[in-house]
């Protein structure tokens, strides 16, 4: 039987690939990066077949958002932003909601309200509560259609959170939102989420 060499670690542990929910969980939680280097980078090569070859959209932005920021590997933002549009267009909310994020704030991109929109849209007519606030809040600020305000006020005014911090946010868009409405609008805005 042969032994550890003297000095070598033995506390090394095979990492598994997380699954496509465990990954989404983690995106949607913002602790995916984290966690990538928490398995201390053993999964890139895995990451990256499931996002270049296997196409699979959690991976994409995973993929996207490693190669952004440089996590594990050489940062190239041109190729992340890149996977992360390919994420975007299969559907994923989190990707969508970043790319809005960026384009809005003008990380990584040049600044492009028009776009923010769009991504912000999509990702929040699909439930995604971060993308929802923001788009509230560029419509706020003058961006954007009064016909897309309606859209806005009803997603955030049917929005379930227990975080204290983002339930005032919301009560707070709702409140700028309804000064920019008529009335009428806010009535119909107010139905329940799926009618």
């Amino acid at each position: 039987m042969i032994g550890p060499v003297a000095g070598q670690q033995t506390d090394l542990k095979a990492v598994q690939i997380y699954s496509q929910d465990e990954l989404i969980a983690m995106i949607n939680e913002n602790t995916h990066l984290d966690r990538v280097v928490m398995d201390d980078c053993q999964l890139v090569q895995d990451i990256e077949a499931r996002a270049a070859t296997l196409k699979l959209p959690a991976y994409q932005f995973l993929w996207g958002d490693m190669l952004a920021w440089g996590v594990c590997l050489k940062a190239d933002p041109e190729r992340g932003i890149h996977y992360m549009h390919e994420a975007a267009e299969q559907g994923l909310p989190a990707a969508m909601e970043q790319l809005g994020r960026y384009y809005a704030v003008g990380r990584l991109v040049q600044k492009d309200i028009d776009r923010a929109i769009v991504f912000l849209r999509e990702a929040g007519s699909l439930g995604n509560l971060k993308a929802q606030l923001r788009l509230a809040e560029l419509f706020i600020e003058g961006h954007g259609s009064p016909y897309d305000y309606e859209d806005a006020y009803h997603w955030l005014y049917n929005a379930i959170t227990a975080d204290k911090g983002q339930h005032e946010q919301i009560a707070r868009c709702l409140q700028e939102l309804e000064k920019l409405m008529h009335p009428k609008a806010v009535r119909k805005a107010r139905r329940p989420l799926n009618s």
